[in-house]
C-alpha cells in the first residue's frame, strides 16, 4: 500500500497506478453529486443530452454538504453512503468517470463497470466532514440549484484524503480486511 498525490480530473495511467488499500491525496477539480442529481444526470444521458459537466475522466464526491460558515467555501463535507448511486454509476463510469468517493461497499455492477471502463471507488472517512472541508478551496453550484445540498457542485481541492477501496483489477480492500480479521481472530 501506497501514499499517493493525483491530480483530478484523472488520466487513465493514473488510475490504473491505484492500488485497493493505497492513501491518495487529491488536488485540482472534483464534483459533488448524490442520489437526486445522480438520478437527473442518468436520465439526461438516456434521452441523449449531455451532463452538466464533461464527466471523461473526472471525480464524483458522493456529498451534500452544510451551508458554508462565514469565510469559508463550504461547509461539513462528509462522504454519503455510495450504495445509493449505485444504480446509475455504471452509466457514468461507461460515459468514462473516473473516480468515485463514498463510504460504504459498491454492488457487483458498480465494481464490474469499474474494472471493464477503468474506474476506481475511494472512501473518505465518514464523521470528518469539518476536516474533509478544510481541503476544499472554493465551491460552486453548477446544477440542480433547487436541490439545495444536493445541488451538483464544482470544488476545487487541495490533498483532499481519501483511500483506495476497489481498483480497476478487481481488488476490494473490504473484502480483504474481513479475510485478514478472520485470520488474526
Amino acid at each position: 500500500m501506497a501514499t499517493l498525490r493525483i491530480e483530478s480530473p484523472v488520466d487513465e495511467a493514473t488510475v490504473r497506478s491505484l492500488r485497493a488499500g493505497d492513501r491518495v491525496y487529491i488536488t485540482g477539480v472534483i464534483y459533488t453529486a448524490r442520489d437526486a442529481a445522480h438520478q437527473r444526470i442518468a436520465a439526461a444521458m438516456q434521452r441523449g443530452e449531455p451532463p452538466p459537466f464533461d464527466i471523461r475522466g473526472q471525480t464524483i464526491y458522493y456529498t451534500g454538504p452544510a451551508p458554508a460558515k462565514p469565510g469559508r467555501p463550504i461547509g461539513a463535507a462528509g462522504p454519503t453512503t455510495s450504495g445509493r448511486m449505485d444504480s446509475y454509476s455504471p452509466l457514468l463510469i461507461a460515459a468514462g468517470l473516473k473516480v468515485m468517493i463514498g463510504k460504504g461497499a459498491r454492488s457487483p455492477a458498480v465494481r464490474e463497470a469499474m474494472q471493464r471502463y477503468g474506474a476506481v471507488y475511494l472512501a473518505a472517512i465518514g464523521g470528518a466532514g469539518a476536516l474533509i472541508s478544510t481541503s476544499i478551496s472554493k465551491a460552486e453550484v453548477i446544477a440542480y440549484q433547487e436541490l439545495g445540498t444536493e445541488a451538483v457542485r464544482r470544488l476545487e481541492v487541495e490533498d483532499f484524503p481519501a483511500t483506495v477501496i476497489n481498483d480497476v483489477y478487481g481488488a476490494d480492500l473490504y473484502q480483504q480486511a474481513r479475510i485478514q480479521y478472520r485470520r488474526q481472530v
